[in-house]
């Protein structure tokens, strides 16, 4: 929107849909939790990095959407969600799911762009 008030041609044709991207961490850094056991046993704190072949913010297919993985149990089921927190499934085993990207620092998600009304005419930023 701000490359249309900038170009001052509010006429153009827009895509309807747009980019957002997100940030994400890469690492927990808490390796192990503060209580060592018996036997001087210390438990991870992390789950595996890798279950079933799927990580922690990979870009997956789930019925015809498209989600991310949030979080991740040892058993093999995701919790899947939107960029914007929506939830599409909070336990989904992985046999159900496709990989489409391997995780990045950037996750990137297409939006749709909600219908603006058109200006009225001599209505611009020059008017």
């Amino acid at each position: 929107m701000d490359a249309f008030c900038i170009a001052g041609n509010l006429g153009a044709k827009r895509l309807g849909e747009f980019l957002f991207q997100k940030q994400t961490r890469r690492n927990n850094r808490q390796i192990h939790k503060l209580s060592i056991l018996k036997g001087s046993l210390r438990k991870r704190n992390q789950a595996p990095f890798e279950v079933k072949g799927f990580r922690l913010f990979d870009k997956v297919a789930y019925q015809g959407e498209e989600g991310f993985i949030f979080g991740r149990r040892s058993s093999g089921f995701f919790d899947i969600r939107r960029l914007d927190g929506t939830r599409i499934s909070a336990g989904i085993n992985y046999k159900k799911l496709r990989l489409l990207e391997k995780r990045r620092t950037y996750l990137t998600e297409i939006r749709k762009e909600v219908a603006l009304p058109p200006l009225p005419e001599g209505r611009g930023l020059r008017a």
